[in-house]
């Protein structure tokens, strides 16, 4: 049975927040094993440490401002030609989607794509390349800007950038532990039976915690594609807008010179095509390109089906 738009939406949010839930658990988890294996009796400061850690980094991200992200891009302001063509779309979003005009940036490069940034509504920054404006018509266009927009409304790259900042603490512990060891360990507990079982813990988290963690951060990254993807399409009101820009933009050959790892997970469609070809592996930032496509057109479907069914007899 096919998922409504508004039951696509709850579940890509639900899943999202699970997942944030789990990265912040394994930080703890970190943090009480390493404790634990140092002096069993005070394994909740290890607990209490890290997750003040954890909101301690979730702050920093949250006043970091677009301008970074911007600037590693080599996006510049929109010039008049360029900003008329995106103002149009993005003034009728801006109004469907019932939030400030996005700031239009634009990345001088003929391969299509475009990322939003900005930690709030009133503070948001959509950047187009030069390509996506020559290669995509209006209703593309439109589709993409929704798209971008929805992100920024969602609150999508605060959250990412929060998430990344949080699970990037994981490896970080990790390797402390690691050189913690190297070192010599610290001195024996009284509790020798609790000691072993937490320096085990902590072993084991160490291999995998950071692992584990680079996988819930792909995976909320992908269901925010999937839940800007079903927002945008309640914005425009035309899926097929946004399905067909996916395609065009998946299928140009031409290389975005301007993404880097650190910025791919930004971008509507990962600008590093070979692995986007290969995006149903878990570490991927992206969805697979024909499951977004397909959800698209399911919702188009939908909405077509209910325009022709007849209306029901009153009892």
């Amino acid at each position: 049975m096919r998922e409504t738009l508004h039951e696509q939406i709850a579940a890509n949010k639900r899943a999202s927040a699970f997942y944030a839930f789990l990265i912040v658990l394994l930080l703890a988890a970190m943090g009480t094993a390493i404790a634990g294996s140092v002096e069993p009796d005070f394994w909740w400061a290890g607990t209490a440490g890290a997750t003040g850690l954890g909101l301690i980094v979730a702050l920093v991200a949250r006043v970091a401002g677009p301008g970074i992200v911007l600037s590693v891009s080599g996006a510049r302001e929109a010039n008049p030609q360029e900003d008329r063509v995106l103002r149009n779309v993005g003034e009728e979003m801006a109004i469907a989607a019932g939030m400030p005009m996005p700031k239009l940036y634009v990345i001088d490069d003929s391969a299509p794509n475009a990322f939003a940034t900005g930690t709030d509504p009133k503070n948001g920054v959509v950047c187009f390349t030069s390509g996506l404006i020559n290669k995509l018509n209006r209703d593309e266009l439109q589709g993409v800007m929704a798209h971008e927009m929805a992100h920024i409304r969602n609150y999508d790259i605060r959250l990412m950038t929060t998430l990344a900042m949080v699970a990037g603490l994981i490896p970080l512990l990790a390797d402390m532990f690691w050189r913690f060891l190297r070192g010599g360990g610290g001195r024996k507990s009284k509790n020798d039976q609790a000691q072993i079982i937490f320096l085990v813990f902590a072993v084991v988290l160490s291999i995998l915690a950071p692992l584990f963690a680079k996988l819930l951060e792909m995976a909320v990254s992908r269901q925010r594609e999937f839940l800007a993807d079903a927002t945008a399409a309640h914005m425009t009101r035309y899926p097929e807008g946004l399905a067909s820009a996916l395609e065009k933009i998946s299928h140009d050959h031409d290389v975005l010179e301007a993404a880097n790892r650190a910025t791919q997970h930004m971008y509507i469609v990962n600008p590093f095509k070979p692995i986007e070809d290969r995006a149903k592996s878990l570490f991927s930032t992206h969805p697979p390109l024909e499951q977004r496509v397909f959800r698209l057109r399911g919702i188009m479907g939908q909405r077509d089906a209910e325009a022709v069914e007849p209306p029901r007899p009153v009892a």
